[in-house]
């Protein structure tokens, strides 16, 4: 892929996100002055995710983790700036990360299941796509969780 593309599908790929981000920040009702951090975290965790996937091939799990993780590192740069719980920010960048195509692959899979001339690729489809939709979901939650395990430890008592 040429980069300029690549650089248009990466820009286009955070506005959506951040969008989204943005979106979902308003329905959990964030305060005014932590929707940018929002925005930012959405962006930029969704961003890095597509760059990973369409630059290096990583697989999407991977890929989430990684992009999941720097939503967490953002989150806590914007919760220690603005003085606000990192979980506002993380919770709004993560989003824009759930899989929900291959949920809903998943779940059409096991809707075709009924059908009793259904042969053993929809099995084997429905399963894949719920196994790759789990995979994402840990990967978002462990993810976004990482960095404060590493620098929000507490001190051992003596």
């Amino acid at each position: 892929m040429n980069p300029l593309d690549l650089l248009g599908v990466v820009v286009q790929d955070a506005f959506w996100s951040a969008l989204a981000a943005a979106g979902f920040a308003m329905v959990f009702n964030v305060p005014r002055r932590t929707l940018f951090g929002c925005v930012v975290a959405g962006a930029v965790g969704h961003a890095f995710r597509t760059f990973l996937t369409k630059t290096m091939g990583i697989p999407i799990e991977p890929a989430t983790l990684m992009g999941a993780a720097l939503v967490g590192f953002v989150a806590m740069f914007f919760a220690r700036r603005l003085r606000a719980p990192a979980s506002v920010f993380a919770i709004c960048g993560g989003i824009p990360m759930v899989p929900g195509l291959f949920a809903y692959s998943a779940m059409l899979g096991l809707i075709r299941l009924a059908d009793p001339n259904a042969t053993s690729e929809v099995l084997l489809s429905a399963v894949v796509n719920l196994v790759r939709t789990g995979l994402i979901l840990a990967a978002i939650a462990i993810g976004i969780a990482l960095p404060s395990f590493i620098f929000r430890r507490e001190k051992p008592v003596v």
